[in-house]
């Protein structure tokens, strides 16, 4: 084992909880409301992102191939390339993403890069199939986005974060999400500019750590941005099928001007093959 790659699931007790969100700070595209009474199983979930040290240990053991690798090239925040890197191809409607070849989970910025030093951050550019992989080799499976949402709420309901409603509630940060003026200027006033070890900051009142912030984790259902009008009571999985997968909580780089979306009740998606370096993963254990 490469050191801390192991990561004890903490074990909760389900039950009733309010999902959802249909408050003024809500993304009514996004599909955050209605809000709808869940029930669900006791479940165990990893209490951190699955890190670098653990996906190490998975492709030492498999020999896995990500989606990254078999397609030569990833995105990648633009801040985080040297000031030399040569021009790449960026995506139109959020040009800070660049295209970047040979960007994998062992090389996250590319070639120049390397997870030596950051072996318990949360491993990126990992699709949801790579996602699905390791969970299958660990003997786990990925969350639905309900159980996803009871964990991150830490036994609150109607809040914004996994601690309650203020965002750094008396001056102290609790996540890692961008400070300061989206693109160009962060003052990583939280101490992070990119990812952030998985136990950087306390955990919620389930013990889980970095349920909002630092890096989106993909969930195992389809999206579909209409499916709580008429979602089932108990243990809802998504919709049967779809053409993107939900992710949830957020990433180092969501700010209020652009994207409040780390928040406990907000809903993202990405297709299945997809990666990026802002794009995790945790597991979940049956009980």
């Amino acid at each position: 084992m490469t050191g801390a790659a192991v990561d004890t699931p903490a074990h909760l007790d389900g039950g009733e909880f309010l999902m959802g969100n249909e408050g003024p700070d809500a993304y009514a595209d996004d599909g955050e409301g209605p809000v709808h009474r869940v029930g669900l199983r006791p479940f165990g979930i990893g209490a951190t992102a699955v890190t670098n040290a653990a996906f190490t240990d998975f492709v030492r053991a498999t020999g896995q191939v990500t989606d990254a690798e078999r397609f030569g090239w990833s995105f990648v925040f633009a801040g985080l390339l040297p000031d030399e890197f040569p021009d790449t191809r960026g995506v139109a409607q959020a040009p800070w993403w660049r295209q970047v070849y040979g960007a994998t989970w062992h090389h996250p910025e590319g070639p120049h890069s390397d997870v030596a030093d950051r072996l318990d951050h949360p491993v990126v550019h990992v699709s949801w199939n790579d996602a699905q992989a390791y969970c299958r080799w660990a003997g786990k499976r990925l969350p639905t986005e309900a159980e996803w949402e009871y964990a991150a709420r830490g036994g609150l309901e109607g809040r914004s974060f996994p601690w309650g409603d203020d965002l750094e509630p008396e001056g102290e940060h609790r996540m890692n999400v961008w400070q300061g003026e989206f693109p160009a200027d962060n003052t990583c006033g939280d101490g992070y500019y990119g990812t952030a070890p998985v136990h950087a900051f306390p955990p919620n009142g389930h013990g889980l750590h970095n349920m909002t912030g630092n890096v989106w984790e993909w969930c195992s259902d389809w999206y579909d941005p209409g499916y709580y009008a008429n979602s089932p009571h108990d243990r809802p999985a998504g919709p049967p099928s779809g053409s993107s997968r939900v992710m949830r909580g957020g990433s180092y780089l969501c700010h209020a001007s652009y994207c409040r979306r780390y928040r406990v009740s907000a809903r993202s998606a990405n297709t299945p093959d997809s990666s990026t370096g802002n794009l995790g993963f945790r597991c979940v254990a049956e009980v």
